[in-house]
């Protein structure tokens, strides 16, 4: 199973709409709440390569993007062979 790692924000429709893609896909993710956890999102901005809003998602240790490039990667039939390697 793929390794998900999810960097969002409680309040974020964005993060919701990201979450819900995973969920129904039957995929299990770490989230990191930046509000809860401020400190981490340095971390954050320095693996996506300086974004700095929410989500960001990783994929295998692979900077996917936010929630529209997250479904761009879905419509495209391209979402399922990560999660499948």
């Amino acid at each position: 199973m793929a390794k998900i790692l999810i960097y969002s924000k409680d309040y974020c429709p964005y993060c919701q709409r990201a979450k819900a893609l995973f969920q129904k896909l039957g995929q299990v993710f770490e989230e990191i709440d930046l509000l809860a956890n401020p400190n981490k999102k340095s971390e954050m901005v320095s693996m996506a390569n300086g974004r700095s809003t929410v989500p960001q998602i990783f994929i295998n240790g692979k900077h996917i993007g936010g929630c529209d490039d997250l479904y761009k990667l879905h419509d495209a039939g391209k979402l399922t062979p990560l999660l499948a390697e």
